[in-house]
């Protein structure tokens, strides 16, 4: 295992091998209220990641209080960070995770200096805060805090209807520093979701999770990624499901077709291979030359955005206060209002 952080060599029974002996780790927990789960905890070094300059990334700065992630999306791109820490991109990276458990102190420090410049910050870039972890660390809460206290934008994207619990927290925080807010949902049929994102709130949950965001008055996008080949992406499904976002109070939405890295890409195919192995040629042609789908098949789906576009005018009509606690210059890494862009590879959870 490899980690970097403050010296806390606490040895512990539940840690993997030689885990206990690295730089910043405290302890390993495990608990019967999240079976098959580790957590391991650690005392994190500094808080706020700098996203190279030569990234596509539309924003500059990250903050990631997890590694691993309990959600255990098959296709998630984020699975090649386990390989750093020694861990394989499957089974570990879905029940191994780490808990940055001082990040929010850190964070704040990081926000405080004078040579921040209170640029726009985004968390759920790589792993999602709102994930099972956050019900039992509760970091969320002191990192959006220290986010309002030094007058820091900031934006988070998630699938984790624990976000509902740091909603009148992020109401107040909208009143003194832009946030943006933003729901990944990708899959609406209820099998399929099972299968393919096991540890996640179903796409009811989270149909619901966005009714409760934009109710707070909070302008909430809609991340529709990854749109699976041959599996989500023909028109009556999207339109179905950019049908349901809308009718849910979405702000704006945001289409991107399946996107697969090394760790993923095995995982995925893994995936395949067990439930759908009559696509295995197909998706063998598509990923031959690299990560992107050819752009001549990822999803075109320009009338159910125009739909959704015409949906979200009327009901900005009907109710012109809606999502307006939040200021309107739109902050870099959010799905934003009215906007409904077409596919474009790189896709994302």
């Amino acid at each position: 295992m490899r980690w970097s952080g403050q010296s806390i060599d606490n040895e512990d029974a539940q840690a993997l091998p030689g885990m206990a002996r690295m730089r910043g780790f405290i302890r390993s927990v495990q608990t019967p209220e999240f079976a098959g789960i580790t957590f391991h905890e650690v005392a994190a070094k500094s808080a706020l990641n700098k996203v190279p300059a030569p990234s596509r990334m539309p924003f500059g700065w990250t903050v990631n209080p997890y590694r691993g992630c309990s959600h255990s999306c098959v296709y998630c791109y984020a699975r090649a960070s386990h390989e750093w820490l020694e861990l394989d991109t499957g089974k570990d990276f879905d029940t191994q995770i780490v808990v940055k458990t001082n990040i929010a102190e850190v964070l704040r420090a990081e926000l405080m200096r004078k040579s921040w410049c209170h640029e726009p910050v985004a968390l759920g870039t790589n792993t999602d805060p709102y994930q099972r972890a956050e019900g039992r660390y509760r970091l969320m809460p002191r990192i959006i805090d220290a986010f309002a206290e030094s007058g820091t934008p900031f934006s988070i994207l998630t699938k984790g209807t624990l976000l509902r619990r740091d909603i009148p927290m992020l109401r107040s925080a909208a009143r003194s520093v832009e946030v943006g807010l933003g729901v990944s949902l990708a899959i609406g049929h209820p099998a399929l979701h099972e299968s393919i994102e096991p540890g996640t709130p179903t796409p009811v949950a989270r149909l619901d999770l966005i009714r409760a965001v934009t109710d707070a008055g909070l302008p909430c996008g809609v991340m529709l990624a990854p749109v699976l080949p041959s599996l989500t992406d023909d028109e009556e499904t999207l339109d179905r499901l950019l049908g349901q976002i809308a009718a849910a109070g979405a702000t704006g939405v945001t289409v991107l077709p399946l996107h697969l890295r090394p760790g993923a890409f095995e995982w995925y195919f893994a995936w395949l291979e067990q439930h759908r192995p009559d696509l295995l040629p197909l998706y063998r042609v598509l990923y031959a030359n690299g990560a992107n789908v050819p752009r001549l098949v990822q999803p075109q789906t320009a009338s159910a955005r125009r739909a959704v576009a015409a949906q979200i005018r009327a009901r900005k009509q009907a109710d012109p206060s809606a999502g307006c606690l939040a200021r309107r210059r739109r902050l870099p890494g959010r799905p934003h209002d009215e906007t409904l862009r077409p596919a474009q590879p790189g896709g994302r959870r």
